[in-house]
């Protein structure tokens, strides 16, 4: 197998307000009452157990919701590589689908060996020494994926159910409360309590048993198995240099290839977590109040980290996976980038041109810019004068927690940035080689834009 290392947390999460998607499952399982105890098949040779049938049921059921109209696969689109299928920086849920969430939304793919948050994991790398690692969500405050399953559940600002026997309530008058019987005994429903942990072993039942959760399905998977198809391209080929160069896009730094499911190939993310200082997103209504501030595993959604001074974790998220990064529409916790290369500018161009992404104070707006003024920064308006309020989303007692691993490497503003355009593009080119769904031509392409 080619040897890899790969790039930075290009995601963020989001939903929608959509109606629910289908499963990708052949068939549905057995309707309520049915007498089938065979699994309904994911793919020729991979059953779902009982259980997984029901979380598969779950994930699509909209009647679930405190609205009625959201379901799992809402913002969890499986044509959407299971994130979001909009470019929304956060999405609306409630019981009038109206209420706006805090942070992006994941994709659900490739979380099925993803180890419980510990402080002090070990680095997958063999390399780096243990740090902050693992558990689900932004900020990992959940251990496993039935747990993570109850915070979209409770949330008012998402599913918006009152309680668990709300769910457990709506599970039993829906048409298949009698393949959850069959899942898990006749007296299922007798304990509110029980029957929600089994609800949330089935939605974390179906994530871990359908392979389209975890299809390995990309060109690179394809390079990586030395398979028919997966040659990559000269540009794709020097775009993984770049995602593995420490002098360049130093991406495998945090997303370093991690074995996947039975020795599968790379997971793009070492489970860790760093403090980036992403821009502030205007864009989120919480965000409106100055001394809001979203700051990781140290809150506000975690609590067990407080944000005293002196703790080395605030403003800390965790390293998403990088397989169908090219798919996504919004981008890091706090969605408020909405293309792949302007991330990957960010993260070349933070320090050396910080106006591009952090607001100036202070300064005068230039009615027209100079003629070699970027354009692709969140702020496009040039100022003359005035002070760049960099790493404007993260209180200032916690700056010293910045992450100053190339190519954030703290050099000076206006200065020669880590990667080059040809590196960018070259970059961009590699990560597209992660998309799942990779169908080889039947003719090889020689020209385009990823190709020479």
């Amino acid at each position: 197998m080619p040897a890899v290392v790969l790039c930075s947390a290009l995601t963020a999460c989001g939903g929608g307000s959509g109606g629910g998607a289908s499963v990708p499952v052949a068939a549905l399982p057995p309707a309520a009452g049915s007498s089938a105890s065979t699994a309904t098949p994911a793919s020729p040779s991979t059953p779902l157990s009982l259980a997984a049938q029901v979380g598969a049921r779950m994930f699509v059921d909209q009647t679930l919701s405190g609205s009625g109209k959201m379901s799992c696969a809402t913002c969890h689109d499986p044509d959407s590589a299971y994130g979001p299928p909009n470019d929304l920086s956060v999405q609306l849920g409630g019981t009038q689908l109206n209420r706006s969430g805090t942070r992006a939304v994941p994709s659900l793919r490739y979380k099925d060996v993803t180890p419980p948050y510990a402080d002090l994991l070990d680095n997958p790398d063999g390399i780096s020494v243990p740090g902050p690692g693992g558990g689900f969500t932004w900020d990992g405050r959940a251990p496993t994926l039935a747990a993570q399953a109850q915070i979209p559940l409770l949330d008012p600002n998402e599913m918006a159910n009152a309680s668990a026997a709300d769910v457990v309530a709506r599970l039993q008058a829906g048409p298949y409360a009698g393949l959850f019987k069959q899942a898990f005994g006749a007296d299922a429903f007798a304990d509110t309590n029980a029957a929600f942990q089994n609800a949330r072993n089935a939605l974390q039942a179906y994530q871990l048993e359908d392979p389209s959760f975890h299809p390995y399905s990309s060109k690179f998977d394809l390079y990586a198995g030395n398979k028919i198809g997966g040659n990559l391209t000269v540009a794709e080929a020097r775009g993984l240099k770049v995602f593995a160069n420490p002098n360049t896009g130093n991406c495998a730094s945090c997303h370093y290839q991690g074995a996947g499911l039975n020795g599968s190939s790379a997971l793009f993310t070492d489970f860790s977590y760093e403090a980036i200082g992403v821009p502030r997103n205007t864009a989120i209504p919480a965000n409106a109040d100055p001394s809001h501030f979203d700051i990781g595993i140290c809150g506000p959604l975690r609590t067990d980290h407080p944000p005293a001074p002196g703790n080395t974790f605030c403003g800390m998220f965790k390293a998403p996976t990088l397989r169908n990064v090219a798919l996504r529409q919004s981008f890091f916790h706090n969605g408020v980038m909405h293309s792949l290369e302007q991330v990957i500018r960010f993260y070349n161009t933070r320090d050396t041109l910080p106006e591009l992404w952090y607001p100036t104070v202070g300064g005068t707006p230039r009615a027209t810019p100079d003629a070699g003024f970027p354009t692709y920064g969140l702020i496009t308006t040039q100022y003359t004068g005035g002070t760049v309020k960099k790493y404007d989303d993260l209180p200032p007692t916690f700056v010293s927690n910045i992450d100053t691993q190339l190519p954030m490497d703290g050099r000076a503003a206006h200065s020669t940035p880590p990667m080059s355009e040809q590196d960018i593009t070259d970059l961009i080119c590699f990560l597209k080689t992660l998309t799942d769904g990779y169908k080889p031509p039947a003719t090889a392409p020689t020209s385009g834009a990823c190709i020479q």
